[in-house]
């Protein structure tokens, strides 16, 4: 197939802005070409694919930067700022559409979806978040009716918020194991990854820190400022290491050293990109039972689950962490969240998407 990739508007790919869409995105490109698939990736201008993936054919777009749902009430309105870069991508994208067998939005807003009613181009929705809007949802569910198939997502729970879809396509996401090295280090640091912004909820994992009088490796982008200032003004001089936010490769290697992963979203995550790498490089996780990651961690296996906002538990998990066996960690990634599995079930998605149109 030629399958033509449209990328977040929240920021450039490399940026860290998109989250996991960035990852999800070159993870899939990288499956989708060892399949031998054509593929063709609009983002954003300073985007840049990971060097296997020199294959795609990359587009830059210029334009002004969407603002993320996440920071939005449920029920405000749609936006689109003036030169919109969504826009911008989207027209780059059908154009390049009219020759390829499918358009594949992965972007969470609007106008994407609100064009697959208006064009016979055969056009896929890669959804990465809940329902983080009502004009979004009451759009999907307006779509599906003509178009059932036009929608997939990344892991039961996330689907669950848009109940009015009977019988949802559910992929879970990949991973190119080959970027990740396993590391046996029962002895390391405690770990956190995550864009630092209030919904993830940081300040749990640093509790948990501070209660067994230990560091917390933080990486990722500081999205909110006053928030992470308000977090390392509540705890001990120390208790938080800013690591940043790094490449892939450059994570990998440092999250692989931690003897533990702590995850403490305060939303439902979509599917929960980090919670596998740090599995692929060994790592347990102890993460609260809410959204994606409760469907990928095998309580007592790969890590543990404590009840949503249960500190306390999750305190009393990670000191129990090295019961678990980094090698299972590993194994239930190179058994359910390959590169390849995620290409296979996305190709199987999107050949019923085109299916659609004939």
């Amino acid at each position: 197939m030629r399958i033509v990739l449209i990328s977040t508007p929240i920021g450039f790919l490399g940026s860290g802005k998109g989250g996991g869409v960035e990852l999800t995105l070159n993870s899939l490109v990288s499956g989708l070409l060892s399949l031998g698939h054509s593929v063709e990736v609009v983002a954003p201008k300073n985007s840049k694919l990971y060097k296997s993936n020199e294959k795609a054919k990359l587009h830059f777009v210029e334009g002004e930067d969407q603002v993320s749902w996440q920071h939005q009430n449920y029920n405000s309105p749609v936006s689109i700022p003036d030169n919109s870069l969504l826009a911008g991508m989207l027209e780059k994208g059908l154009d390049i559409a009219k020759k390829a067998d499918v358009l594949l939005n992965m972007s969470y807003d609007w106008l994407p979806i609100w064009m697959t009613l208006n064009l016979d181009i055969p056009i896929a929705h890669l959804i990465s978040m809940g329902s983080e809007s009502s004009v979004i949802s009451n759009l999907i569910s307006k779509v599906y009716t003509k178009y059932p198939y036009s929608f997939a997502f990344h892991s039961k729970i996330q689907a669950n918020d848009y109940p009015f879809i009977r019988k949802p396509t559910i992929i879970g996401n990949g991973f190119k194991l080959d970027n990740y090295i396993f590391q046996d280090s029962i002895k390391g640091p405690l770990g956190w990854v995550g864009r630092v912004a209030p919904e993830k909820g940081l300040e749990d994992a640093v509790y948990v820190a501070n209660e067994l009088e230990e560091k917390l490796n933080v990486w990722g982008v500081i999205e909110d400022e006053n928030y992470a200032s308000k977090i390392e003004q509540s705890y001990p001089r120390g208790t938080i290491d800013w690591m940043g936010f790094l490449s892939t490769n450059e994570l990998q290697k440092q999250l692989g050293k931690c003897r533990v992963l702590l995850n403490t979203p305060k939303w439902n995550e979509a599917y929960g990109n980090v919670i596998v790498e740090a599995l692929a490089c060994g790592v347990p996780v102890v993460a609260y039972k809410r959204g994606g990651p409760s469907e990928i961690i095998q309580h007592g296996k790969t890590g543990y689950l404590a009840d949503p906002d249960d500190k306390e538990t999750m305190l009393s998990y990670v000191e129990i962490i090295e019961k678990i066996n980094r090698k299972k960690c590993r194994e239930w990634v190179e058994k359910n969240a390959s590169t390849e599995i995620f290409a296979n079930k996305v190709v199987s998605w999107l050949n019923k998407v085109i299916n659609q149109y004939k």
